[in-house]
């Protein structure tokens, strides 16, 4: 059994994915919090070793380390079969997994950014909100279709989509006008072993 080292945070929905993912899977790993609030030389030697650009999520597999959320789900689907869809879907799940990091896995955390901690110009703010609503357009208008992103049910495409829905309240949005979204976030939700990312990705000390 390989030995499994998550590092994370509990503010970044990029992390919880990964965890998530993890936990639905039924994937044995040790999850270690990083502060984000320390500067970045002061955080653990550890993390620091495993994350190639300093950022969260890093996950060591074994004493191997591996950066960026979606390419850490990718290996997950494919090297542990965690919600990796039927084999006709990986063109798909592949698809989805770049859409997200392309459009509302940017979109949706720099305007919760923007309102949450540190203003952007008001120009920019509006057209990532702008952004936002249109990437939501296209989740719903997709889910009003189908159960989850692909027809097959929950894959690793649906747990990166829906990162930073979670903490869409943050960004000063909710999902009022994206029932189909609403109802997707829900169905997850129900998963077992799923846990909110207040929950999951809790730090075992006070930050």
């Amino acid at each position: 059994m390989s030995t499994i080292t998550l590092f994370g945070n509990r503010l970044s929905g990029h992390s919880y994915k990964v965890r998530l993912a993890l936990v639905l899977g039924d994937v044995s790993h040790e999850y270690r919090h990083v502060s984000l609030h320390l500067p970045r030389e002061e955080r653990e030697p550890e993390f620091r070793a495993a994350s190639r650009w300093d950022e969260v999520p890093a996950l060591v597999v074994d004493g191997v380390p591996m950066v960026q959320s979606n390419a850490i789900l990718q290996w997950l689907a494919e090297s542990e079969g965690v919600l990796a869809g039927q084999p006709g879907e990986r063109q798909g799940i592949r698809e989805w997994l770049s859409w997200e990091a392309n459009r509302i896995g940017f979109s949706l955390p720099n305007l919760r950014y923007s309102r949450l901690f540190s203003p952007l110009d008001p120009g920019a703010e509006a057209w990532m909100e702008t952004r936002t609503r249109r990437d939501l357009d296209v989740l719903d208008a997709h889910l009003a279709k189908q159960d989850y992103l692909l027809p097959s049910g929950l894959t690793i495409a649906d747990l990166s989509c829906s990162g930073y829905l979670w903490l869409i309240e943050d960004a000063g949005l909710t999902l009022d006008a994206w029932p189909h979204v609403a109802a997707w976030l829900a169905r997850i939700a129900a998963q077992p072993g799923w846990e909110p990312i207040a929950t999951l990705m809790a730090p075992d000390f006070h930050e």
